[in-house]
């Protein structure tokens, strides 16, 4: 489609941005709901499983450098989000034009070729550790291909399948699902031997792949206009997000979505240095960081629902996102003022009786719960305030700007660590961070509502 026509279409739906819905936990036990849900929760557990068990076997195992230990945990999470960066715009036109369902299925037949690699990866450290993490880098950069492709086709059948209605209740439950699953994958990745990892991955996409078999079919809209595929990766996503950016509600919810997701960048990889370099504990304490961020977000997702009474809106979102602020400078305080640590690294038990470390786990399940609450309603609104015939080019160009920006942050992770600012002064610009956000989200809020 054209871009002007496409943004013709956006500003014509643009007040269809709030809608009503009923208890969303009854989706659960429908088909147009369930095997899209266990589909991206078995996807979510699977890159967390694999994620987790590389950086610990990497940050515990093979380095003993602080500086070689942060780079990697930086590198890896830019490798990730790069895929977004580079494949959304080819993600959202193959979403838009094609029948979700079997491309689902094709996507999760990809994820058990990748997750072999990755697993070959994680068992070859002992034969040859560089082999090992090239090994295991390449399978993260392929999984963020995979989850590039699948996550337009995961918000636009959301409206397809659910209607107005229950979307804002879907996507809470597919985002606290997703923070479940992520809670679980970072759990057994940070306990498990890395035997039982590599064996995880693979059996775990074998299962994503069976749950996508049976997601109903959801064709595109016969009324779409038709559009021509464009292969250019860089004239597609300049068209797409210049398309999508100009549409003033649309751009202030995808800024605020981005800064959502590079301060969950930040801090996803100074999560692990942080807690064996700062705080003087243990990989154990790492999962134990990682578990509570994923329970507080689902919180969070659950909660902001019930506030708002399924009501597409961001009038929770600002507050959110300084309450988000407010808690990362208490854990940036506690970091700083961190009491000396043992010569040994801390486990849980040891970790949670130390001074201060009750102040560390209160910051950071404020956090989480702060961020469910501010971006799943800016997600819902993506995918309402546009025809349905185009959401998942919504949704791709919201992915290219949220992945520039969480490279971004990777990047400015990696120049700090150059300059030898302290892991606790990096977490400090996550509370900058979230002020802007609060700001965007305040903009959208009074133009939305």
């Amino acid at each position: 489609m054209p871009a002007l026509g496409y943004a013709a279409a956006l500003k014509h739906n643009s007040r269809e941005a709030c809608s009503f819905m009923r208890n969303p936990m009854r989706l659960l036990g429908q088909r147009r709901f369930l095997p899209l849900f266990v589909t991206q929760f078995l996807g979510a557990f699977n890159d967390n499983l694999f994620k987790t068990a590389m950086v610990v076997l990497v940050i515990y195992q093979i380095y003993s450098d602080p500086t070689k230990e942060a780079d990697f945990a930086a590198l890896a999470s830019g490798l990730f989000i790069l895929p977004f960066f580079l494949f959304s715009a080819l993600s959202g036109q193959l979403a838009d034009g094609r029948d979700k369902a079997p491309l689902i299925r094709i996507i999760k037949s990809a994820e058990i070729a990748i997750m072999i690699f990755g697993a070959a990866g994680l068992m070859l450290h002992t034969v040859h550790q560089g082999l090992s993490i090239v090994l295991m880098l390449i399978a993260l950069f392929a999984m963020g291909v995979h989850s590039t492709f699948f996550g337009p086709i995961k918000y636009a059948i959301l409206p397809q399948h659910l209607g107005k209605d229950d979307v804002l209740g879907g996507t809470g439950l597919v985002e606290a699902g997703t923070y479940i699953a992520i809670l679980l994958g970072t759990i057994i990745g940070g306990i498990i031997p890395y035997q039982w990892a590599a064996v995880g991955v693979v059996l775990t996409a074998v299962a994503g792949r069976i749950a996508g078999q049976q997601v109903p079919p959801a064709p595109p809209q016969e009324d779409a206009p038709t559009f021509k595929f464009d292969w250019h990766i860089i004239r597609a996503s300049n068209r797409l997000v210049s398309a999508t950016m100009h549409i003033p509600r649309l751009y202030l919810a995808i800024v605020a979505i981005s800064f959502f997701w590079a301060i969950g960048a930040v801090l996803a990889a100074l999560f692990p240095p942080l807690v064996k370099n700062a705080l003087g504990a243990d990989q154990t304490v790492a999962t134990m960081f990682m578990a509570i961020f994923s329970i507080g977000i689902a919180i969070g997702s659950v909660a902001v629902n019930r506030l708002l009474k399924g009501r597409v809106s961001a009038r929770y979102s600002p507050v959110s996102a300084i309450a988000m602020g407010g808690f990362v400078a208490v854990l940036w305080w506690a970091v700083r003022t961190w009491p000396e640590t043992p010569d040994h690294l801390m486990g849980i038990a040891e970790f949670v009786s130390w001074k201060q470390a009750d102040l560390v786990l209160v910051a950071l399940l404020g956090i989480a719960i702060a961020g469910g609450m501010f971006v799943v309603p800016l997600y819902a609104f993506l995918t309402t305030t546009v025809p349905q015939a185009e959401t998942a080019r919504t949704v791709a160009a919201n992915n290219i700007v949220n992945s520039g920006a969480m490279v971004v942050s990777s990047l400015l992770l990696m120049v700090l660590n150059a300059l030898h600012v302290t892991i606790a002064d990096m977490v400090l610009t996550v509370a900058i961070g979230s002020l802007i956000a609060a700001w965007i989200a305040q903009k959208l809020h009074l133009a939305c509502d």
